[in-house]
């Protein structure tokens, strides 16, 4: 078993256990909401993310770690009580793909689809609100537009909504344009 195949089952059996405690406590979108900033707290945070992803702490102390974390933020009881199982289990080097699973399932629930769209420059919300249009009748449901910022794309942007990839951005133009004149194209 290969460890992708691994963490990703891990961090699925995790998510699916904390999903049907959050449906069943009809904390859904609270945890949610918790979970995306312990996420983007991670991401923020270099010394949090060696931590997590670090043997050489102990339990006691990732545990402590975490605690000290999740008070400050205001997480919810569950949210709180779910972390901690998880550090206590020594699991918190798959928290981000739990994290990922939780809301991927989620927004599978409730038929929404994710694009992951990098764009040369921030879009403003007009365009932000014209591109969900777009998506929206590509889809044919509702998308959630997880956007970023690449300004080596020059101009443009590339959008990925499922299996589907549109690159407009003005450096994907240039290698495409360089690839046909060399004939490879």
């Amino acid at each position: 078993m290969s460890d992708e195949n691994l963490v990703g089952g891990l961090a699925g059996r995790y998510a699916t256990a904390l999903f049907e405690l959050a449906d069943g406590a009809k904390k859904l979108d609270r945890v949610a909401d918790d979970l995306n900033a312990l996420k983007a707290l991670i991401a923020e945070n270099e010394d949090l993310s060696k931590t997590i992803h670090s043997p050489l702490f102990g339990r006691d102390q990732l545990r402590s770690a975490m605690e000290a974390i999740l008070e400050r933020t205001g997480v919810d009881d569950l949210t709180r009580r779910f972390v901690l199982v998880v550090a206590d289990n020594r699991r918190l080097f798959v928290l981000p793909q739990i994290i990922d699973a939780y809301l991927a399932e989620l927004a599978r629930r409730r038929g929404e689809v994710t694009a992951n769209v990098t764009a040369a420059q921030e879009l403003s919300s007009d365009q932000q609100a014209a591109l969900a249009e777009a998506l929206h009748k590509v889809a044919g449901g509702k998308v959630k537009i997880d956007l970023k910022v690449d300004p080596e794309l020059l101009g443009g942007m590339v959008v990925r909504l499922g299996s589907r990839m549109i690159d407009t951005s003005l450096k994907g133009k240039l290698e495409r344009l360089q690839l046909a004149m060399k004939g490879v194209g």
